[in-house]
């Protein structure tokens, strides 16, 4: 089980940051620093504004590779009852966000959090963001190398890094330990996947594949190969010699093409690499060289997990390579048993197995917190948040499985169909972000609504995600069926609409953004989500994922044509809830304020 012990070293760097957050707090309350400069202060320190204005803000806690334990649970428990809103928000890339913290109040909650070993620092800005891993590192059978303490490390090293702080633009860090890329590390600035080769004594050596210049917002990005192979004991220098390169050459002049993904565009790939790998031969001169392999590695070992005796992988609704057996099969059974055989993954060393539970639409209550960690505490767990916005616990056996569920339950977090067609990804949207142009949040319920209602919530294969905006904070360019907001007219009125994308996927080292099928109304998005699924469902071949199933069936623009009689606009007086925004209670408006997300 994962315990808190907060490192002497990490809590005094900490206690240096919210004493200057104090400090330059009071002086810009008091005026004497400018909001521009205190925005890219606040931001660094992972405090982000909202669209609510005012002293309201988010606050961003980073939990690399999505590790998190019992102290650490009942601390976000206590935060989000005394300063937000009674609930914390898992996002996709493994933080936790807590909205409507007031200003004044946010040193105190960065007190709070540190004495549980957490930090906010560098959530947010031109910063090197949480680190991210897969969530079944050290306990998936198909891994290569155990990635949790490479990304632990990465964390480490990154952290009040010089070179990590005034970026021209965000960088973020991802590791999958094996090609299925459950990590998702085909789309960040830097993605690592641990791979092997063979050596000529007929060994296989592990090592790395990275991959570079990804990222998804509004003109996505696949990542590519930086070199076929890359050592242990050159994966941080790696990293740094890409982040250095970066800091180098990236746009510090327009914000909009800051990113890593457009130094491509502008030198071209093979220039990047040249670029890259002088940077890092050269490393070595530097005082922050970290080459080697690291402590913390050293320490924790990263062998494989592997098969237990006697077992075969069931990777279950995880990776998303895997397809499920069809939902007819499943809604006559028990529910311990469906729950066991969509949110159960079989297969890790010595025998165990892990589970997933359920946080509907990434949202856990106060109570669940506490709840989550009196189930770590008794059963002796450790505890990852996944990438969609779910929690895995891992080190379990088969025989605390019905305990297990029965605890999950309780605190409705045991449905069927953790991270299969049910979970549906969102971002806050326009409950709190600037920049959202819909209720994304709204809309993800009732997708999941209407497909439980149409017995498709337990199918397999398909991965839905919506973003309230084209910025991809919810991830829609990768997911099998994706929706980004947009504001429509229709009867001289201003309407929430979503573009539909069709056949996004990523995993086995490689990335398909997903193709525009057609603009539908928000309050069609959940009906075309029912056909597509169902289609699928009664189409697809043994084997087959919903992207080759988009395209056998003649790709998105074909499979749209059956879907055109959705986009239909009734008379705002027969049907007026298509011109107001889910969650809302009058008349739909698409403005948006000024975002922060780069401290533009």
């Amino acid at each position: 089980m994962q315990t808190t012990a907060v490192d002497p070293q990490f809590a005094a760097e900490i206690e240096k940051d919210i004493e200057k957050f104090d400090r330059l707090l009071a002086d810009h309350l008091a005026g004497r620093v400018d909001e521009d400069a205190f925005r890219v202060f606040r931001l660094n320190n992972g405090i982000y504004g909202q669209r609510q204005g005012e002293h309201n803000q988010m606050v961003r806690v980073k939990f690399p590779y999505g590790g998190v334990n019992a102290d650490q649970l009942e601390k976000l428990a206590d935060i989000s009852e005394r300063y937000s809103r009674g609930w914390g928000h898992l996002t996709t890339r493994q933080n936790v966000q807590f909205h409507f913290v007031q200003l004044e109040n946010v040193p105190a909650v960065l007190r709070e959090l540190a004495s549980v070993g957490l930090t906010t620092r560098e959530a947010c800005g031109d910063t090197v963001r949480n680190v991210m891993g897969c969530h079944l590192a050290g306990a998936c059978p198909y891994e290569v190398l155990d990635i949790s303490p490479w990304a632990e490390a990465t964390f480490r090293h990154f952290l009040h890094h010089p070179y990590a702080q005034r970026l021209p633009r965000k960088f973020k860090i991802n590791f999958s330990g094996c090609v299925t890329d459950c990590g998702q590390a085909m789309f960040n600035d830097v993605g690592v996947v641990a791979v092997a080769r063979p050596r000529p004594d007929g060994t296989v050596e592990p090592g790395f594949r990275v991959f570079m210049a990804g990222g998804l917002g509004a003109n996505p990005h696949p990542a590519q190969a930086l070199e076929e192979f890359t050592l242990r004991e050159e994966l941080l220098p790696t990293i740094e010699a890409v982040l250095r390169t970066f800091d180098h050459f990236g746009n510090r002049y327009n914000k909009l093409r800051a990113r890593l993904k457009w130094v491509v565009d502008e030198l071209g790939i093979d220039e990047l690499r040249r670029r890259v790998l002088r940077e890092r031969q050269l490393l070595l001169a530097s005082s922050s060289w970290p080459g080697g392999i690291p402590a913390i590695v050293e320490e924790l070992g990263d062998e494989p997990a592997g098969l237990a005796a006697n077992t075969e992988p069931t990777p279950v609704g995880t990776p998303v390579s895997f397809t499920m057996k069809p939902t007819k099969e499943k809604v006559e059974l028990d529910p311990f048993v469906r729950w066991e055989s969509t949110n159960v993954v079989v297969g890790a060393a010595k025998g165990t197995v892990s589970a997933v539970a359920y946080a509907r639409l990434g949202d856990i209550t106060a109570e669940q917190f506490r709840a989550l960690a009196s189930i770590v505490r008794d059963f002796g767990l450790n505890v990852r948040i996944t990438n969609r916005q779910n929690l895995a616990f891992r080190d379990l056996t088969q025989e605390q499985l019905p305990e297990l569920y029965k605890r999950l339950d309780e605190i409705e977090m045991a449905q069927p169909g953790a991270e299969l067609a049910r979970d549906v990804v969102a971002c806050p949207g326009a409950d709190t972000c600037n920049l959202a142009v819909t209720q994304s949040r709204g809309l993800a319920d009732d997708i999941g609504r209407a497909l439980d209602e149409a017995g498709l919530a337990d199918v397999g294969g398909i991965r839905i995600n919506i973003s309230g905006c084209t910025n991809s904070c919810g991830q829609h360019h990768v997911a099998d069926i994706g929706f980004h907001g947009a504001e429509r007219r229709a009867h001289g009125r201003p309407a929430p609409g979503y573009q539909l994308l069709l056949g996004g996927h990523v995993g086995n080292t490689e990335i398909e953004f997903g193709q525009r099928a057609l603009r539908l109304p928000a309050r069609a998005a959940a009906e075309a989500t029912v056909r597509l699924v169902s289609r699928y469902e009664d189409e697809r071949q043994a084997g087959e994922p919903f992207s080759g199933w988009v395209q056998r069936a003649g790709g998105a623009k074909v499979l749209a044509t059956a879907l055109k009689d959705l986009d239909e606009w009734p008379d705002p007086e027969e049907r007026p809830d298509y011109y107001i925004d889910f969650d809302e209670t009058g008349p739909f408006s698409g403005e948006v304020g000024e975002g922060e997300c780069a401290a533009s």
